[in-house]
């Protein structure tokens, strides 16, 4: 299931281009177009769903897909620590609303994010 209207459906689709960096039958991992790391990689379910509650939701499997991906991404980008971030609804900072995390490693990360 896909939007058409959704920019990740469309980087899916192959329609816009990205920087993949791996891919499953049922995720995508690209680089993001604007890092706020030295990595910084999208991790997405090539289905759409709005965001990661309602991902889990409809398909906790597949919810546990991306988490394994972006592990993988993490160890094929050689970090040793990262952060990985799932900003669900537009108060919190989600912007494209099509589920994904971000993995986010290469420098020191401070806490709290915002």
């Amino acid at each position: 299931m896909s939007n058409d209207d959704c920019l990740f459906c469309k980087i899916v689709a192959r329609e816009i281009p990205s920087t993949v960096v791996r891919e499953s039958e049922r995720t995508l991992s690209f680089r993001d177009v604007s890092p706020l790391a030295p990595t910084h990689v999208l991790v997405i379910p090539k289905e759409h769903h709005r965001d990661a509650a309602a991902l889990v939701a409809a398909d906790p499997m597949a919810m546990a897909e991306v988490l394994s991906e972006a592990s993988a991404v993490a160890e094929q980008e050689g970090l040793e620590a990262f952060r990985l971030i799932f900003n669900t609804g537009s108060e919190a900072g989600q912007s494209i609303f099509h589920a994904h995390g971000h993995v986010l490693g290469g420098r020191p990360l401070s806490w709290p994010p915002g």
